[in-house]
């Protein structure tokens, strides 16, 4: 094997072409923010109110965009969890929906932006969790709240908030078959590249891929000693 192959082998892997198989895409819509967010969940029943204190959870969020970015027709931002395969909530808005929640949160930015608004909230929840919270109010009927707040240290300032619907059984069930598959296809391809890398190995140096071999089974034994 020549050294551009060894070099080609080593390369990242590429997993684009699946990753384009995800149904949020399927309507045309592109990927703009994706990243795990500490959430705070609640659950609210009926008239009692939400709970006081709610649980810490990693939330993955996608913030998707329908058009140019100067002009885009729709955005839509997907909750999902790696905890629970069915918690799956989604966030839709066009520039006329927008318009009304701009003149009921008096927000100070215009519908193009709106992305990048959610990602600076986003953003700053992950990098300053103490000051800037997402908390995420469930109710019974499938609707839920997304609420920025700010930790002012003398009071809680709300910066925003966005309505989402618990998605539908058929879209959470495309999700989890997507979710299963993409997983399935990318050990796949990490299992091929493994053993084009011991074949590159076994001929460059043998007794190293030796070892290597015998590393699992050694940490397998000591893990089953100190158990015993």
């Amino acid at each position: 094997m020549s050294r551009d192959d060894s070099r080609s082998v080593l390369n990242a892997f590429d997993f684009q072409a699946i990753d384009e198989m995800d149904p949020s895409l399927s309507e045309g819509h592109r990927i703009v923010y994706e990243r795990e967010v500490p959430f705070e969940l609640r659950i609210q029943d009926g008239d009692t109110g939400p709970q006081e204190v709610g649980t810490l959870e990693a939330i993955k969020v996608k913030i998707l965009v329908l058009g140019e970015d100067g002009n885009p027709e729709q955005i839509k931002v997907e909750l999902s969890s790696e905890n629970d395969m069915f918690f799956h909530y989604t966030h839709n808005i066009e520039e006329l929906s927008f318009s009304k929640v701009q003149e009921s949160q008096k927000l100070m930015v215009d519908y193009p932006d709106y992305p990048n608004i959610l990602i600076k909230m986003l953003n700053s929840c992950i990098k300053e969790p103490h000051s800037f919270l997402a908390v995420f109010i469930m109710q019974r009927d499938g609707s839920a709240r997304l609420d920025f707040i700010q930790n002012m240290e003398y009071k809680f300032v709300e910066l925003l908030s966005c309505d989402f619907d618990a998605s539908t059984e058929e879209t959470i069930r495309q999700q989890i078959t997507f979710r299963y598959n993409a997983v399935k296809s990318k050990l796949a391809i990490m299992q091929a590249r493994l053993q084009d890398i011991n074949a590159i190995v076994k001929v460059k140096n043998p007794s190293l891929l030796l070892q290597l071999q015998k590393a699992p089974m050694h940490n397998q034994s000591s893990m089953r000693s100190t158990m015993m």
